[in-house]
Parts: structure tokens; C-alpha cells; sequence
């Protein structure tokens, strides 16, 4: 069965490996433990964006290093990049006072990552590109490109995996015709090798 999988890297990030030692991860091997052996991976999408080195410099560089890494190791892999808009913006505080009640901060997002995987996964379903796609997301946002493959393209599957802890969107599991979890021990057992084998690629030594 032809799998493509589209991972939300934002997603993905903050709610299964921030703050862990599993950051050098193998997508590749990931996938192929979490799903049946009937799945051919043909392509892995990865929508992620470049993080800024305002506040620690090294960021960038460790950021790259792990995208070359996945390049160079997982040929199925594709790299796709959005970006961050940071602007000023007035929000209540939580315990306001008679004289302050808002205050201005400075509110960093994520733009284009739903709208960039939506448009890839309704593409290659009319293109015929895959049997099966899954997506590694809990953004409700994907709901609507879900449910037009599932009405156009009754025949294909629809898998979820489902990053970190928490209740899967209710949204998604309406369409999905499986849900996967991703827990710890699959993590820890799908760590690319380091170095990368014929390169001189190393896992960043705090990572």
C-alpha cells in the first residue's frame, strides 16, 4: 500500500520531543514500527520552519545540522519550510487592576503550516499519489482537507498519529480510519545513527 506520510514539525516538536533526549530522531524508522507492515512509505513530508537565534544562537545551527542529517539519511524524506510572524498585540492580564488591565506583548506564530499540508494532502489524492496518507498532526484546522479526500476518494485511508499526550481532535478521528499514538519507548527506538553513515554529520552533543 503506497504511504505517504505529512508531519506537522511545529506540532510534532512541542508535544513529543521538546525537552527530551530523543530530538535526533529517524522519522523513517518511526513510521515503519507504528504502522503494519502492508505500508510502503514512498514519501515523508516534514512542514517545518527555521527558528530564530535571538535569544540562543545555537538554535539554527542545531536545527540544521538535524535537517541535513534527515536528508542525508531518509532518501524518502521531502523538506518543506514556513515562517514566523512576530508582531505587538494587547492582551488582558490575568489579574487586572483598576488602572492596568491590558498590557502590550510581543506574540510570535507559526503561519502557513495547516494550509501547506492541507494543499499537499488534497493534491496527491487527485493526483492518485498515494493509497494511504497519514498525518502526524492534532490540528482540528486539517479537518476540512481530510473530509474532502475521504468524499472524493472514498477508497484511499486516512491514518492519524497522534504526537505527545492529550485527546486526539475530534475532528480528525472523524475521518481517520485508524489513530496511532507516538510514546516514548517508539522514540527512544528510532534514533538516527551518529554519526550519519558516509558523511561527517553529528548529533548536536547537548541534544
Amino acid at each position: 500500500m503506497r504511504t505517504v506520510i505529512y508531519i506537522d514539525g511545529f506540532n510534532f516538536y512541542y508535544r513529543s520531543v521538546k525537552n527530551t533526549s530523543y530530538k535526533w530522531l529517524d522519522f523513517k524508522s518511526l513510521f515503519q514500527k507504528l504502522l503494519s507492515t502492508n505500508h510502503q512509505i514512498i514519501e515523508i513530508k516534514y512542514f517545518t520552519t527555521l527558528v530564530s537565534g535571538k535569544h540562543n544562537p545555537q538554535k539554527p545551527l542545531k536545527q540544521q545540522i538535524y535537517l541535513r542529517a534527515l536528508k542525508a539519511y531518509i532518501p524518502e524524506i521531502k523538506i518543506f519550510y514556513r515562517h514566523f510572524l512576530t508582531h505587538e498585540v494587547f492582551a488582558p492580564l490575568a489579574e487586572p487592576t483598576d488602572e492596568i488591565k491590558t498590557v502590550k506583548i510581543i506574540k510570535t506564530e507559526e503561519k502557513g503550516s495547516d494550509v501547506n499540508i492541507a494543499v499537499h494532502l488534497l493534491n496527491d489524492a487527485w493526483l492518485n499519489n498515494y493509497d494511504c496518507a497519514v498525518i502526524v498532526s492534532n490540528d482540528s484546522d486539517l479537518a476540512e482537507a481530510v473530509k474532502l479526500v475521504k468524499k472524493q476518494h472514498p477508497n484511499k485511508l486516512l491514518g492519524l498519529i497522534m504526537p505527545g499526550k492529550g485527546h486526539p481532535s475530534k475532528e480528525l478521528m472523524r475521518h481517520a480510519d485508524f489513530i496511532k499514538r507516538v510514546r516514548t519507548g517508539v522514540l527512544s527506538s528510532s534514533q538516527l545513527p551518529n554519526p550519519i553513515p558516509n558523511t561527517n554529520i553529528y548529533k548536536p552533543h547537548d541534544w
